[in-house]
C-alpha cells in the first residue's frame, strides 16, 4: 500500500458489517487452543495482531484451520501444548507477547517470544514482575524489554495489585492462574476492559468477581466452544468520527462490540454533542453487541482524564484529532501510557496534526489540541512512524482540511484494521 492520499470533503453515507473485535479475538483464539475439542470462531479478526496469535498457537501445536469468516482450532486441554522448535514471533502486537507469556509461564517447557523491532521497546516488566512473583522464570533483554525467554514451572496462585491499570496484564496474570496452585486474584483500582474474565467462563473456567477484584480458580476444564466475535468497536470509532465531522453524513455500522468496559467512548462522543443513536443491544457469548448510526453534529470538546482513560486508551489518537473540529478542544491527561506504545502517541499525533496547521500542547501524560478557532486544517504529508491508529487518527482528521494529506507508511493500519482505507473510500463514494 506504502501511502495513501486523502482528499478532503464529501460525506460518509451507508452501512458497514465491521471486521471481528481485536481485544477479543486474541483471547478466543488463546482458550481455544487450551480447551479439549474443537472450537469455531466466527467473524474472527482480519488484523495483523491477530494472525500473529495464530502463528504463535499453532508453533505450540494447536492445529488451525482457517475459512473465510471462519477459524476452527482443535486443543487438547491445559497440558496439550508443545514446546515449540524456534522462537515465538510476536510481530507488532503487544497482547499476543504479554497474554501468551502467562500462558507460557505455566508449561513445563522453556520458550521463547518476541515481536518487531517496535515491539521489542515496548516494556515487558509489567508482565515479568508478576509472573516472577507466581514461580515462572523469566527473562527479558535488558530486563524489561523482548525478547522474553520463559521457563515455564509449578506456578502458585497469588493475590496481586497492578500498579498501572491494564487488561493485558490482568489477562497475563489469569491465564497463568489456570495452571496454578491455588486461587490467584486480581484487584483493579480502576477498571480495565474484561473480555479475559468473560471468555475464561464462556469456556468453563470459574471467575469470581466483588469489588474490583477478580479471582480464577486454578485447573479448569475448558471446553470448546462455538463464538461469534462482535465488530470491533476501536475500529469503528474512526468512521464514527468520519461521519461526525462531514457534513450530511449517515452511517450505520451493524453488530459493534457493545461491551460496557469499552463503550465509554460513545458516552464521551454524546456527551459531547455527537449525534449516536443504538437502537437495540443484544447478549451473545457474555459479550454485548448493537447497531450503531451516526449522523454529522456540531461537537463542543472536552476534557478526558483519570479513569477515562483506561476506558478508552485505544480511542484516545482518534478523540484527540478530532479536536480541531470541536469549538472548545480535546484535552488528554493521566494518559502517559500512550507514550510506550507502538509509537510514542502523544509525540507522534502532536506532530502530524500541527503539519497539518492545528494547535498543539504537549503534556507528559497527554495533550491538548485546540479547537476550531484556531483555524482551519491544511493538507500536508504526515508520518505516523508505523502506528496503525495514528494513521487512520491522521487520515480521518484529513478528510476536512484544506487539500489532500499523504500518510506515509498507511500500510501499517493492517495491525488493527486492514480494511480501513478501502472501507473509508466506499463509504464516502456511496
Amino acid at each position: 500500500m506504502g501511502k495513501q492520499t486523502i482528499s478532503p470533503g464529501g460525506a460518509i453515507e451507508g452501512s458497514v458489517e465491521l471486521p471481528g473485535d481485536k481485544s477479543i479475538s486474541h483471547r478466543y483464539a488463546i482458550l481455544a487452543a487450551l480447551a479439549e475439542g474443537s472450537s469455531e470462531i466466527v467473524n474472527y479478526a482480519t488484523a495483523a495482531d491477530c494472525r500473529s496469535t495464530l502463528d504463535c498457537l499453532r508453533e505450540l501445536g494447536a492445529a488451525i484451520e482457517a475459512a473465510p469468516g471462519r477459524l476452527r482450532i482443535t486443543g487438547k486441554g491445559l497440558d496439550g501444548l508443545r514446546q515449540p522448535r524456534q522462537t515465538l514471533d510476536a510481530g507488532n502486537s503487544g497482547s499476543t507477547m504479554r497474554m501468551l507469556a502467562g500462558v507460557l509461564a505455566g508449561q513445563a517447557f522453556a520458550s521463547s517470544i518476541t515481536g518487531d523491532e517496535s515491539l521489542r521497546r515496548r516494556p515487558m516488566r509489567r508482565v515479568i514482575e508478576p509472573l516472577r512473583r507466581m514461580g515462572a522464570e523469566i527473562r527479558g533483554r535488558d530486563g524489561d524489554c523482548a525478547p522474553l525467554e520463559i521457563r515455564g514451572g509449578h506456578l502458585h496462585g497469588m493475590d496481586y495489585a497492578p500498579p498501572v491499570p491494564s487488561a493485558q496484564v490482568k489477562s497475563a496474570v489469569l491465564l497463568a492462574g489456570l495452571f496454578a496452585e491455588g486461587i490467584t486474584t486480581v484487584r483493579e483500582s480502576i477498571r480495565t476492559r474484561d473480555h479475559t474474565e468473560l471468555a475464561l467462563r464462556e469456556f468453563g473456567a470459574v471467575v469470581e468477581t466483588a469489588g474490583g477484584a477478580i479471582s480464577i480458580q486454578p485447573r479448569p476444564k475448558l471446553v470448546a466452544r462455538q463464538l461469534q466475535v462482535p465488530g470491533d468497536l476501536s475500529a469503528a470509532v474512526f468512521l464514527i468520527a468520519a461521519a461526525l465531522i462531514l457534513p450530511n453524513s449517515s452511517l450505520t455500522l451493524h453488530n459493534v462490540g457493545l461491551n460496557p468496559t469499552r463503550a465509554r467512548v460513545l458516552d464521551f462522543l454524546i456527551s459531547i454533542g455527537g449525534s449516536l443513536r443504538i437502537p437495540s443491544v443484544k447478549a451473545r457469548d457474555g459479550e454485548l453487541t448493537g447497531d450503531v448510526s451516526v449522523r454529522q453534529a456540531p461537537l463542543a470538546g472536552g476534557r478526558i482524564a483519570g479513569a477515562q482513560v483506561a476506558e478508552m486508551i485505544d480511542e484516545l489518537p482518534m478523540l484527540a484529532a478530532l479536536g480541531p473540529y470541536t469549538e472548545q478542544g480535546i484535552e488528554i491527561h493521566d494518559a502517559q501510557e500512550l507514550r510506550v506504545k507502538e509509537s510514542d502517541r502523544i509525540a507522534t499525533l502532536a506532530g502530524g496534526l500541527r503539519l497539518m496547521g492545528a494547535r498543539v500542547e504537549e503534556f507528559p501524560d497527554g495533550l491538548r489540541v485546540e479547537g476550531r478557532g484556531a483555524g482551519k486544517l491544511r493538507g500536508a504529508t504526515v508520518d505516523p512512524q508505523g502506528d496503525h491508529r495514528i494513521a487512520m487518527a491522521l487520515a480521518v482528521a484529513a478528510l476536512g482540511a484544506e487539500g489532500k494529506t499523504t500518510i506515509r507508511g498507511a500500510e501499517c493500519a493492517g495491525v488493527s484494521f486492514p480494511e480501513f482505507f478501502e472501507t473509508l473510500k466506499r463509504l464516502r463514494e456511496d
